[in-house]
């Protein structure tokens, strides 16, 4: 295959497997999805979604948020992980935008980024899933399977982010990296990994990862 049709095989086989792509991550609005996505940092969206409704019912704007400590929210914040960097994120970041955007989370990568406990990743995310802007946020899912499938060096997600890219559609992305994390999590995870039911990888799939794969299953 051309390095054209396996990318055209990719958006196929995953428009078949995933017509529909929910969000994983629970949220009603640009707020609630900012700091859904802050907490998923090391963490899963499943524990995420179970903490942020008991965040959300007392705080679900940045008003409410500044009323509560660090310490609060620490405290309800702690089963995710990394909660001392993350209730100081969260507190910060609310206290900025009623400073300078009235509340309202900024269409902006610049803007996005400046707050704290933010990066890129997670202002991808936020550009993609709350204002539709395409973008192409870059987890372990999409690095691992970016690297699987031969479209990228796999040095860091910089360059895979760079490298995605480059080679899909801009007007697919939003769905593409959506579509990309679930099929890793169900059909090409990086422990208990079986390539038979791992139909991309198998096709188009880097020979020196499949030859791995392998040795180890001998």
């Amino acid at each position: 295959m051309t390095k054209q049709e396996k990318v055209n095989f990719v958006i196929d086989t995953l428009n078949k497997l995933y017509p529909k792509v929910p969000i994983p991550l629970d949220h009603k609005d640009p707020y609630t999805l900012l700091i859904a996505v802050l907490l998923s940092a090391q963490s899963t969206d499943v524990r995420v979604n179970q903490i942020t409704p008991l965040l959300f019912e007392i705080a679900d704007n940045p008003y409410d948020m500044v009323k509560l400590t660090v310490e609060e929210i620490r405290e309800i914040i702690k089963p995710v992980g990394l909660s001392p960097m993350k209730s100081k994120g969260i507190h910060g970041l609310s206290k900025m935008l009623i400073e300078k955007y009235n509340g309202k989370v900024p269409a902006d990568y610049e803007a996005l980024e400046s707050f704290p406990a933010v990066g890129h990743k997670t202002a991808s995310v936020v550009m993609s899933q709350a204002f539709n802007i395409p973008a192409f946020p870059v987890d372990t899912h999409i690095h691992r399977l970016m690297y699987r499938w031969g479209f990228t060096n796999g040095k860091n997600v910089v360059q895979t982010e760079a490298d995605a890219k480059r080679l899909f559609p801009k007007d697919l992305w939003n769905r593409l990296h959506l579509q990309i994390i679930w099929y890793g999590r169900q059909y090409s995870p990086a422990r208990g990994w079986d390539l038979d039911k791992d139909i991309i990888t198998k096709t188009i799939g880097r020979k020196t990862v499949i030859n791995d794969y392998l040795k180890k299953s001998r």
